[in-house]
C-alpha cells in the first residue's frame, strides 16, 4: 500500500461517489451532477490515493479562520481500520489551523469511531434535515 494525501487536488465526480458507495456513507451516488457540485463548492477537500486509486476523502466547508465543518469523511471499505479516517482527520486540522473548530455530523454506525480520533461529542446540536 502506497498512500498519498492531497489538499484540494483534482478528483472526478465518479471517483468520489465510487469511495461514498464502498465506504458505506449514505449519500446521492446515482447523481453525479450533484456529487460534482459537492466537490466544487468544498473550499477544503482532502484526497487519499493507493497509487492512482482514490481511496478517501474528507469534504469540509470552511471559512478557515472560525469553524470548519467536515461534511464527507469517507474510506473505502477494504482500507478501513488502517488509520486513514483519522489521518484525514488530521490533515483536515491542520489546514484549518488551531483559530478553527472541527464539526461533524456522525452516522449512527460510526458514532464510536469518532471520541477515539480524538473528537468530543456534542449534545447541543440541532439541524434541519435535506428533504431529497
Amino acid at each position: 500500500m502506497q498512500l498519498s494525501y492531497y489538499v484540494n487536488a483534482s478528483v472526478t465526480a465518479q471517483e468520489v461517489a465510487d469511495v461514498f458507495e464502498s465506504s458505506g456513507i449514505k449519500r446521492p451516488i446515482l447523481d453525479l451532477a450533484r456529487i460534482q457540485q459537492m466537490i466544487d463548492a468544498a473550499p477544503l477537500l482532502i484526497s487519499v490515493r493507493d497509487d492512482k486509486k482514490l481511496v478517501g476523502i474528507a469534504r469540509s466547508l470552511t471559512d478557515f479562520c472560525y469553524c470548519c465543518y467536515l461534511s464527507d469523511l469517507a474510506v473505502r471499505k477494504e482500507y478501513q481500520s488502517a488509520g486513514i479516517g483519522r489521518e484525514l482527520i488530521e490533515q483536515t486540522k491542520k489546514e484549518i489551523g488551531d483559530s478553527c473548530s472541527l464539526v461533524l455530523l456522525s452516522a449512527p454506525n460510526a458514532m464510536d469511531y469518532y471520541p477515539r480520533v480524538g473528537l468530543t461529542p456534542a449534545h447541543h446540536a440541532f439541524y434541519s434535515p435535506r428533504k431529497k
